[in-house]
């Protein structure tokens, strides 16, 4: 059996210059769309996590792009159906968010087992589409930010 994952993970926003951001569909769970995410592994970085996921996950190089720490972190309670990842005992995880800015909404390939599409949706929409909440307030976050 592999190793549980920490409960510390990365959620990668990427997106345009004009705020158009990729969504993922979940393999696990058909209908949940999402960021990039990803547990970090021990001895990474958070940002070497992040890089590792967008990576895993798109096929994109983030070190091509913009990647930067937001510098905000959530703590939310791991949904019951994904907690067996974890080690006996742990109910919650703190997630650290990142941006990857690229230059349009450029095709992905995306890993197989873990998405069954993609989707680049502008910010208001993709926010309302994202199943977790600190997925939608980190979009949000985008577009407000880029607004003023």
């Amino acid at each position: 059996m592999p190793a549980y994952k920490k409960p510390v993970s990365v959620l990668v926003v990427i997106y345009t210059a004009d705020l158009q951001v990729l969504l993922l569909e979940r393999a696990d769970h058909p209908g949940y769309w999402q960021s990039v995410t990803g547990s970090q592994d021990e001895g990474e970085t958070l940002f070497d996590t992040a890089t590792r996921e967008v990576k895993e996950e798109t096929g994109l190089d983030a070190e091509n792009f913009e990647l930067t720490d937001w510098h905000i972190q959530n703590q939310y309670e791991i949904f019951q159906e994904w907690r067996w990842r974890y080690p006996p005992g742990v109910t919650h995880n703190t997630e650290h968010v990142f941006g990857l800015k690229v230059l349009s909404a450029i095709p992905i390939t995306i890993a197989a087992r873990e998405h069954l599409s993609s989707i680049w949706l502008p910010w208001q929409e993709a926010a309302e589409k994202v199943f977790s909440w600190s997925n939608a307030q980190a979009i949000r976050r985008l577009g407000s930010n880029q607004q003023s």
